[in-house]
């Protein structure tokens, strides 16, 4: 496992938050580029730029159910002057109309979609005629086919109209060479239209990470089962498997391990088969039943000199106890995360989702910050030395605290759509203070 330079010594040596994350960075890699179909490819990261090879449109065609005509015409018509013209033939979406011409005095009859007839120079919405019936404008086409023995051959055109009007331009989505999408993009379904729209059935990315996400904790029970005495539900594994899912990743929650090393090591090792990463929340600190660390303190990879799990401290709060490493034979990421409920979510969106957006090889990891004024009933204390994350609501350049401080309080992480970062060297933070603030959603 690769570390960051600047990184500190001795066992009750702090790590930044900076520093921390720069070690996960450095050590997490893109995941290889494979070729999926269309359907499969949403949400994946595309790996090479995407040319247009035909232009879309690829030929003019008609934007209403009308008949196409030309200009000169249609120039005057009204309900009181009719223009009346020869119909020529129909024009439907699918069909080649390179057979039929629309000469002067006549019209074609087309439909949305449908490409323009040669002659013609523009469409009249079939509300602008009277169909072809005789009787005065009509509020739609009539089908062929319902009435074949009123159709006269001639439709009647009660408005003018401009050249090109109602008829999409070849070329005029995108042109045949052009950039339809840049690597790096997130395909999601308006970018899966597109490449369908272009021909593209299949495309190159890189595949969507697949993260184990597991709780650890004798006391934890899963939601739906009754609560026995000392016991709580497990929250963190749907938490964070949720959040896995929100980064971009494939998720796989695994309940709750009880307190037994070999019982996580085991666990842990049967799901590397289906892990880019596992996660892993509680049972980092320094108690006597911090099951984590003790599976996964002295286990490396025995291939691979410097590998294995650290346990570090962090000077942030709330997510002071954090593990980082890589295990199995293929070296699988390990980010062991603190079990109270807010330090567990920090943690996610600090360290966690950057290395999955990592993994799917985006550029752009973080989440976005912005600077805000506080709005609060009085000034926010901060540890010395620490750089403290508070949950907030974000509104319109002013950002306002939600709930207290401890790590436990989940209610009001329900509410938050922010944290306000408080920075190591500032103890104390007074209202309409401008401050950092990381969005969350």
């Amino acid at each position: 496992m690769s570390t960051a330079a600047h990184r500190p010594t001795g066992q009750d040596q702090l790590w930044s938050v900076d520093e921390h994350l720069a070690d996960i960075l450095a050590t997490v890699r893109p995941l290889e580029p494979i070729e999926l179909q269309l359907p499969d490819a949403q949400g994946c990261v595309l790996v090479d730029d995407v040319v247009v090879p035909v232009s879309l449109p690829p030929f003019d065609n008609s934007s209403m159910d009308g008949y196409a005509v030309r200009v000169a015409d249609v120039a005057g018509a009204s309900e009181e002057f009719p223009a009346a013209l020869d119909v020529v033939g129909d024009v439907a979406a699918g069909q080649a109309a390179d057979l039929l011409y629309v000469g002067p005095g006549q019209a074609a009859r087309i439909m949305t979609g449908a490409p323009l007839p040669a002659g013609a120079e523009a469409v009249v919405p079939v509300e602008w005629t009277d169909g072809g019936l005789g009787e005065g404008p009509v509020s739609g086409m009539r089908a062929r086919s319902l009435a074949p023995e009123q159709a006269s051959g001639h439709v009647r055109v009660y408005r003018s109209a401009e050249a090109r009007a109602h008829v999409r331009a070849k070329g005029s989505d995108v042109k045949a060479g052009d950039r339809a999408l840049d690597a790096g993009t997130v395909l999601g379904p308006p970018q899966i239209a597109l490449l369908a729209a272009i021909g593209r059935g299949a495309v190159r990315v890189r595949p969507r990470p697949r993260v184990v996400v597991m709780s650890t904790g004798s006391e934890l029970v899963q939601p739906g089962e009754e609560l026995g005495s000392g016991q709580i539900y497990d929250s963190n594994s749907f938490a964070l498997t949720a959040a896995a899912r929100d980064a971009g990743a494939i998720a796989y929650r695994v309940g709750a391990v009880t307190d037994d090393a070999e019982t996580l090591r085991s666990t842990i090792e049967d799901q590397l088969v289906r892990a880019d990463l596992v996660v892993t929340t509680g049972g980092v600190s320094v108690g006597a039943y911090d099951v984590v660390k003790e599976a996964l303190e002295h286990v490396g990879d025995e291939d691979e000199a410097g590998s294995g799990v650290e346990f570090r401290k962090l000077a942030m709060q709330p997510g002071k106890p954090q593990g980082f490493g890589s295990i199995g034979p293929d070296h699988i990421p390990l980010l062991a995360l603190p079990g109270n409920p807010v330090s567990s979510y920090v943690s996610f969106e600090l360290f966690v989702r950057p290395a999955i957006r990592t993994l799917m090889g985006l550029e752009d990891v973080h989440r976005p910050t912005t600077r805000a004024k506080l709005i609060a009933d009085k000034a926010l204390t901060s540890p010395k030395g620490r750089r403290q994350f508070l949950r907030a609501t974000y509104d319109d350049g002013t950002v306002c605290p939600v709930g207290g401080a401890g790590s436990h309080l989940v209610a009001a992480l329900a509410h938050a759509d922010s944290l306000i970062v408080v920075p190591e060297d500032v103890e104390s933070v007074e209202p309409g203070a401008d401050v950092e603030v990381v969005l969350l959603g």
